[in-house]
């Protein structure tokens, strides 16, 4: 069984894969189809976009399709930048515009109301349409500046309390354990593991 994973994003494809590991399919992602669609991310919820991109590259491939929609929601903030955390600096901006908007943004917000979360949602589809969406968050605080140097987007501002440490700090193996997208796709592992059962019987 072939699963294809939803994103161009070279570290979020190896951070799912990683998190997938010991299913029993062959994991592709849109670098093995260079024609598939750019799905463009007009949706108002992180659910409505990962369902979006799942469907249409399971229409492209023919295969089960994988995608998630994730971002930073920052209470001060009213919950931005949400949907729009790829792009919060700019259509071509990269995540260090990002980080830099947001902590000019939260310049002078005290420690108690720089509360945050990540939120993920991962959306599983077939060709003949959506199977099913599911979500999970991680609650943390945003610090006063980048820490560490690894993961991408918004890791090395997002603290762990139980930590005391950025995502950036802690590393994948940490991260790959408590993170929104972690719990997100242990639910979809499920998923995933039902359809490889019934492929296999």
């Amino acid at each position: 069984m072939e699963l294809v994973i939803a994103t161009r994003n070279e570290k979020k494809r190896r951070e799912i894969v990683e998190l997938l590991e010991g299913l029993d399919v062959k994991v592709r992602s849109l670098s093995d189809f260079p024609e598939a669609p750019e799905v463009i991310e007009e949706g108002k919820s992180f659910n409505e976009n990962a369902a979006t991109k799942a469907i249409e590259i399971a229409k492209f491939t023919g295969m089960m399709a994988l995608a998630d929609d994730s971002g930073l929601e920052v209470d001060v903030l009213c919950g931005e930048p949400g949907v729009h955390s790829a792009r919060f600096a700019g259509e071509d901006q990269h995540d260090e515009a990002n980080i830099q908007k947001l902590l000019k943004l939260m310049d002078g917000v005290p420690e108690e109301k720089r509360k945050a979360r990540f939120r993920c949602c991962v959306a599983i589809a077939k060709p003949e349409g959506l199977v099913k969406v599911v979500e999970a968050t991680c609650e943390g605080i945003i610090g006063l500046q980048p820490e560490g140097s690894y993961g991408f987007g918004y890791d090395p501002v997002f603290i762990i309390p139980d930590y005391n440490q950025t995502f950036a700090q802690l590393g994948p193996e940490i991260k790959n354990r408590i993170s929104h997208r972690a719990k997100a796709l242990k639910k979809a592992r499920k998923i995933i593991s039902g359809y490889v059962s019934c492929a296999e019987t």
